[in-house]
């Protein structure tokens, strides 16, 4: 047997639902815009972050860049081994 509700919110007034008129925001770079780094790049970069495996991270134009055995406010010369969609994985160079 359903269960009955109480009289308060019986009749209480609802919004109305919307559907597809909200516009989702991404914050960063537009998807479409071209990836600031290539393979086999070579930068210097200064790492902001750790990561939650313990690789630091740098940022170039809000792209992510990940560096194993990188501490954070260090200053590091890497190479970029692969590139993906939103980040991209570099090795440090001696």
């Amino acid at each position: 047997m359903p269960r009955r509700l109480p009289e308060k919110t019986k009749n209480a007034k609802r919004k109305p639902r919307r559907f597809g008129s909200q516009r989702r925001f991404r914050a960063g770079r537009p998807f479409f815009a071209p990836r600031p780094v290539r393979e086999n790049q070579e930068l210097e970069v200064v790492i902001d972050d750790i990561g939650s495996r313990g690789d630091g991270i740098a940022r170039i134009q809000s792209f992510l860049i990940f560096v194993p055995n990188a501490k954070v406010g260090e200053r590091v010369k890497v190479r970029i081994l692969s590139v993906g969609e939103k980040f991209a994985v570099a090795e440090k160079i001696a």
